[in-house]
């Protein structure tokens, strides 16, 4: 299996998944911003839309989009705390918040890449600022989004909330998402994952 990557990229939330499962692979750094591969060669040769995250199987065959490859690997490595069994409730739960952060979270932050007026940049920072409320009270005194458990959900938002480090939008009046990065941020597959790739847009909490 080979992972396709750009540093920082929403793609490093499957980089993240890879560590926590234990299943082989091979990682490959790519420009998504100009489409090329390590070697310079054109990376929609590989990957037709040019995005990440692309994982290679070994089959020759591509999977794309986090949340499908999120299921994949789990389900894979037979790893029910990251995505419950089929057809639980549980299996829902973090599927539905795989959706909401694909859907609402995770595009909401696609316009502070455009090159718009500052009046429409703000419309959009208070956008990603409601989502990010609302995260933080879900999260209360749970440790994840769905609980006790670190599942393939936290691996997504743990990626996507952390852009919002490198956008500089406060976090004093979020302490419950502050611990949940601060939290995330130090588990040994997050800290692989940012060493072999590097941070990109990922914001690390240290203090």
């Amino acid at each position: 299996m080979k992972l396709f990557t750009h540093p920082g990229a929403s793609s490093m939330s499957v980089h993240i998944l890879l560590h926590e499962t234990g299943l082989p692979f091979e990682l490959e750094v790519v420009d998504v911003t100009a489409k090329t591969r390590s070697d310079g060669s054109d990376y929609r040769l590989v990957a037709e839309r040019g995005l990440v995250p692309l994982v290679q199987l070994d089959d020759g065959s591509t999977l794309t989009e986090n949340v499908v490859i999120a299921q994949y690997l789990a389900d894979t490595a037979g790893r029910e705390d990251l995505m419950p069994r089929q057809g639980s409730i549980e299996r829902y739960r973090v599927m539905e918040w795989q959706s909401y952060i694909a859907a609402d979270l995770h595009k909401a932050f696609s316009p502070l890449f455009w090159p718009i007026d500052d009046e429409a940049k703000a419309f959009a920072r208070e956008r990603i600022a409601e989502r990010l409320r609302m995260i933080e009270a879900k999260l209360g005194n749970q440790a994840y989004l769905t609980g006790d458990t670190f599942t393939a959900a936290d691996a997504y938002l743990f990626v996507i909330a952390s852009w919002a480090l490198f956008f500089q939008f406060a976090f004093a009046a979020l302490p419950n998402l502050r611990s949940y990065l601060s939290r995330i941020g130090a588990r040994p597959s997050v800290q692989a994952a940012l060493a072999a790739e590097g941070p990109g847009l990922v914001g690390i909490i240290t203090d």
